[in-house]
């Protein structure tokens, strides 16, 4: 089994190509993640313009400019989540949609980008809906956390593990900025990350780290002991 780059509590990170990495993983569970679609996105839509400093402007995903092939994470056999299927959809057996309305409270606003997203789910022959605000700059969450060009809200990753009750560890093998990992550790489930870009694989790491230690440090302190019985007077006798 490789080592990991980094770890902590409960959680593994590996820089490198996942499907190098795969093959040496024991114990997972299920897969959440959101992979390069294969579309060749350039994050803001350009580099010129009003917006050519806004963080982020005209970056690529390493990955994204061939065709994304979902089946070496189907051929785990495992229950997968995995966003950006409507660009792969053909390449899919049956399930259900989950689908993440990124505009509720602005719907009357005139945005050039996608108003939701959607995610196969191989468990389900349903579709769900989450609704959190998440638009450009306009976020309900995690506001001036702009850490990775295609940052998904740790609220809607916690959303999609209530529908895998029984996943105790967790692989997202294209982990960006370590949104899945965050909302495992939330909700006390193992994590295994893989990230091939090292600039981003270290910034999921801090974010683990922090989450980890916010966790540690959150928890209530334990119960004393109870205090040993004193002997009476009569009894010392």
């Amino acid at each position: 089994m490789p080592e990991p780059t980094y770890s902590g509590v409960g959680w593994e990170l590996y820089v490198g190509d996942c499907l190098a990495v795969l093959p040496g993983l024991t114990g997972i569970s299920a897969v959440v993640s959101d992979p390069p679609y294969g579309i060749n996105h350039k994050s803001g839509g350009g580099t010129n313009g009003k917006w050519h400093n806004v963080r982020h402007q005209g970056v690529t995903i390493r990955g994204d400019e061939t065709p994304f092939d979902p089946a070496p994470l189907l051929a785990l056999e495992l229950p997968a989540i995995l966003w950006g299927a409507n660009f792969y959809s053909d390449k899919l057996p049956g399930g259900g949609w989950l689908v993440w309305d990124k505009r509720p409270g602005i719907e009357d606003m005139q945005f050039n980008r996608s108003d939701s997203e959607l995610a196969y789910f191989s468990e389900s022959k349903t579709v769900k809906t989450f609704r959190h605000l998440w638009h450009g700059l306009c976020r309900a969450t995690e506001i001036g956390e702009h850490l990775h060009p295609t940052q998904k809200p740790v609220a809607l990753m916690e959303w999609c593990l209530s529908f895998l009750p029984n996943a105790e560890t967790v692989l997202d093998p294209y982990c960006g900025s370590g949104t899945t990992g965050l909302a495992c550790i939330k909700s006390g489930r193992r994590f295994i990350g893989i990230e091939i870009d090292p600039h981003y694989a270290a910034i999921a790491a801090k974010r683990l780290e922090r989450a980890e230690a916010d966790k540690r440090n959150s928890l209530p302190f334990p119960e004393p002991e109870p205090r040993p019985k004193q002997p009476t007077m009569f009894e010392a006798v």
